[in-house]
């Protein structure tokens, strides 16, 4: 985006960039003056604080040269972009990674504060000049979920680095993170949380060939009592078979490339993803992808082209768990024990995946479409 126009990046924690015409801010809050609040309030609180933080720096130098969109990503910094838009009278763009509403599990996380975060997400969707859906599916239901002109709905999809993301060969990597670099292995990456599903590729563990070794690199839980939950349920699994490797923390991401790239198969289970990135890092690194088919993965994977679908049959209401959720977890068993056993097909799809990524989800071509909508919503202001 920095190619095409001036951008200032208010982000949360300590970050300070300047390189050319980008330039990123980032403010870490004091969360003291909260220590009188239950403890489920003080993320909800210090995302309003950050927002609050983020408008009183200023948009610019005075009102006449300021900032002329500003552009908001989820509900944490959705009201600066309310605060934003009133004070200084320009347009507010947000892009839909997520909604509140899909994800009531996050009740047990906030509580109360919860609704506050589906209050703040209502209000800023319902007052925006334009809401990019990152794919089709979350498009249908930002309209089904709020009051908003389909108009002013677009699509434009996440991207990837296919320069930074991109086949490797680093079988020392694999080692030292306990990983046998000879044997195949399914790939699991993602935060340890109701939507990622990854319970059910656990209960699927069971099913899979031999021999495939499973790595979850897996970690950030909800909860407690969640993080807790998979912690047994991996250690009865490991007790149960070999080659069972669980990485619970947060990698560097030149190791979670290499990652990608060893894997036989990459797994996304997810009962919740609006578009899903971790599929195109995937793909980008000549991985085949068994994953849900739901949401904004059934556009990112082409089934039976760049890797296998797996239908969850979600419940109609929230929270959207599996109907039968053993039918689901022989699906994930089934798609990923026949891929394993068909190199050639392997092959093709890996090379398929990384083609579609360089055609579809470069970030030149995606900064460009986010920049035109910019333009056409510049006259906007009065």
């Amino acid at each position: 985006m920095a190619k095409l126009t001036p951008v200032e990046v208010r982000s949360f924690h300590d970050q300070t960039v300047d390189e050319g015409q980008l330039h990123v801010r980032g403010i870490k809050m004091d969360t003291t003056h909260f220590a009188g609040c239950p403890q489920s309030f003080v993320s909800p609180l210090k995302a309003l604080s950050t927002c609050l933080a983020f408008v009183g720096q200023g948009l610019g130098d005075d009102l006449d040269g300021c900032a002329e969109i500003i552009h908001c990503h989820t509900w944490y910094a959705h009201f600066s972009g309310i605060l934003a838009k009133i004070l200084y009278n320009i347009p507010m763009v947000i892009t839909v990674h997520s909604l509140e509403p899909l994800r009531p599990w996050k009740r047990d996380q906030l509580g109360h504060g919860y609704d506050l975060s589906c209050w703040i997400e209502k209000t800023a969707l319902e007052m925006a000049d334009a809401i990019i859906a990152v794919s089709r599916s979350t498009r249908d239901d930002i309209l089904r979920l709020f009051d908003v002109e389909p108009t002013r709905v677009v699509v434009i999809p996440n991207g990837i680095d296919t320069e930074e993301y991109h086949p490797v060969h680093e079988p020392e990597t694999l080692a030292q993170l306990g990983i046998d670099p000879d044997r195949p292995f399914v790939l699991f990456v993602g935060r340890i949380t109701r939507q990622k599903g990854l319970y059910y590729l656990l209960q699927a563990i069971p099913r899979l060939d031999p021999k495939l070794q499973v790595v979850l690199c897996a970690g950030d839980a909800d909860t407690l009592s969640m993080q807790r939950e998979i912690e047994e349920i991996v250690q009865e699994l490991q007790a149960q078979r070999s080659g069972i490797v669980w990485i619970p923390k947060m990698l560097p991401r030149s190791a979670t490339i290499a990652l990608y790239s060893h894997a036989t198969i990459f797994c996304c289970p997810s009962i919740y993803e609006p578009f899903g990135i971790i599929n195109l890092e995937a793909m980008a690194c000549g991985t085949p992808v068994v994953g849900s088919a739901t949401g904004g993965i059934c556009e990112v994977v082409v089934e039976g082209e760049t890797g296998l679908l797996v239908d969850p049959h979600l419940s109609p209401a929230p929270p959207h768990d599996p109907v039968a959720p053993a039918k689901f977890e022989r699906g994930l068993a089934d798609a990923i024990n026949r891929l394993a056993n068909d190199p050639e097909l392997l092959q093709r799809m890996g090379q398929a995946g990384r083609e579609r990524v360089e055609r579809h989800y470069s970030w030149r071509s995606i900064a460009q479409q986010t920049y035109d909508l910019y333009r056409r919503l510049r006259p906007q202001r009065s």
